[in-house]
């Protein structure tokens, strides 16, 4: 059975939100930067990809979409 307590957690109120505030800086992406322990350095940008729901619903992860995406990259001739 769930306990449940006394106190009621506020409400969060989203009525002056703006919807996609924050798209651009995520469609542009972020840079990761890993420095190893032998002071060698990493650069990683990560770029998100935003499927069709029709796409989505064939997909059950990324681990999903890349393995289909790899087996296509087999497929393209190299120049």
């Amino acid at each position: 059975m769930r306990k449940t307590t006394k106190t009621k957690q506020r409400e969060h109120n989203f009525s002056r939100g703006v919807r996609g505030k924050h798209a651009a800086r995520l469609k542009k992406g972020h840079k990761t930067v890993i420095m190893r322990a032998d002071s060698s350095i990493d650069t990683y940008t990560i770029r998100p990809v935003i499927l069709d729901r029709d796409v989505q619903s064939v997909f059950k992860d990324s681990k999903a979409v890349n393995k289909a995406l790899r087996g296509l990259i087999e497929d393209i001739p190299v120049r």
